[in-house]
């Protein structure tokens, strides 16, 4: 397109995170500063779908750096491209309404469309690249599992709530002289988990990417009680599984593009060790709240990067790329090299290799068991 974008839209697809309304203000108010219209698109591409599309205005983007949640609302179950609609008997039927998005796009009279998602809505927006239409990706998720970018927005709010809520429990579990098992988000990723564990000093960290044996997370509370230390904290991301095991389904959703949801490891867990050790256990399953609250200062600042660096690709014509951020630096990839990928966490990640030195244990090997943190008789710790 060799002419400047005169109409852009926004959205925010998939599940909602702090800072989506820092990247929407930065994206709008450089877009109407720059004599831009603006547009929003509600509920992700589900507005793109039924043609709910307004106009923003500079007041409507003003005030919102600080909330949580998104202004134009959300929806991780619209993929244009595999779109469930009823089937007419009770059932559901899924069809390509891409055709349907580009006359409504056209019909808006947009240029280009901002899209503010994970790696579900990338995968989305590279579906709708194919069919002509021009897109700049912001990248969004809690998990930080989106290819290419070392960091999302979102994440870091996730991970001081998650690092919140197992400090709280470590007062409850001390004076019980319990094991609590926390879950956490993530899916398949487990930054979030690996993170919010690190920061709160959790003595068991399981996450997807390295299965685990239950016998050696008991062993681990056994060599806890032994050495005097009345509790034990286990931190456990919902993708986890043990050795040979398969992952924890709470339910499938047939309407949703991404049907199976993962939920209750924590449950299975704190169940065996009680089971293995006889200690007291409890598990809990901390949720949404990790979706909730006001963006820290580094999410508002990452997100405000962000969004601008949209806007300048925008302008610059540079469509169908992702900002990103990669060796510190903001920069952007194309959306096809992200689309239908997911960033884990290495096995070899030095946040893992530190977790080791300062006594974590993932489960998976009985050296954990070995360290001068967990001999029997080695001094109490802090944490």
């Amino acid at each position: 397109m060799s002419e400047q974008p005169r109409r852009i839209g926004i959205l925010t697809g998939g599940g909602d995170c702090p800072g989506l309304n820092a990247v929407i203000r930065a994206v709008a108010k450089a877009a109407l500063a720059g004599g831009l219209e603006v547009l929003g698109i509600e509920d992700g591409y589900l507005g793109l779908i039924e043609d709910r599309i307004r106009p923003l205005s500079y007041a409507d983007v003003s005030g919102i750096l600080t909330r949580g949640g998104t202004i134009l609302g959300s929806n991780n179950r619209a993929n244009p491209s595999d779109y469930a609609v009823p089937d007419g008997s009770g059932g559901w039927v899924r069809r390509d309404v891409r055709d349907q998005v580009v006359e409504n796009y056209h019909d808006a009279g947009l240029d280009v469309l901002v899209v503010i998602g994970g790696d579900g809505t990338m995968s989305g927006a590279a579906k709708l690249i194919e069919r002509g239409l021009n897109i700049v990706g912001v990248p969004k998720t809690i998990d930080n599992d989106l290819w290419a970018t070392e960091i999302t927005f979102g994440h870091d709010t996730a991970v001081a709530t998650a690092t919140d809520a197992l400090d709280k429990i470590h007062t409850t579990a001390s004076s019980h002289h319990r094991v609590m098992v926390m879950e956490l988000m993530g899916r398949n990723a487990g930054w979030l988990t690996l993170r919010a564990a690190m920061a709160s000093g959790t003595d068991v960290i399981l996450i997807p990417e390295i299965p685990f044996r239950m016998e050696v997370v008991a062993e681990k509370c056994l060599a806890r009680s032994r050495k005097g230390k009345g509790f034990t904290i286990v931190a456990v991301g919902e993708g986890a599984a043990a050795v040979g095991g398969e992952q924890t389904v709470d339910k499938v959703i047939e309407t949703s593009p991404e049907p199976v949801r993962l939920g209750g490891v924590s449950h299975h867990v704190a169940d065996a060790i009680e089971k293995i050790t006889g200690l007291e256990s409890r598990a809990m399953i901390l949720g949404h709240v990790q979706r909730g609250g006001s963006p820290t200062a580094r999410d508002r600042v990452l997100a405000t990067a962000f969004g601008y660096h949209a806007f300048e690709l925008l302008v610059a014509g540079r469509f169908g790329h992702v900002v990103v951020e990669q060796a510190g630096a903001i920069t952007s990839v194309p959306i096809a090299e992200v689309a239908d990928r997911v960033r884990t966490v290495p096995p070899d990640d030095p946040l893992i290799a530190a977790a080791r030195a300062t006594g974590a244990c993932f489960g998976d090997e009985t050296e954990c068991l070995d360290t001068p943190h967990n001999r029997p008789d080695a001094q109490p710790s802090a944490t």
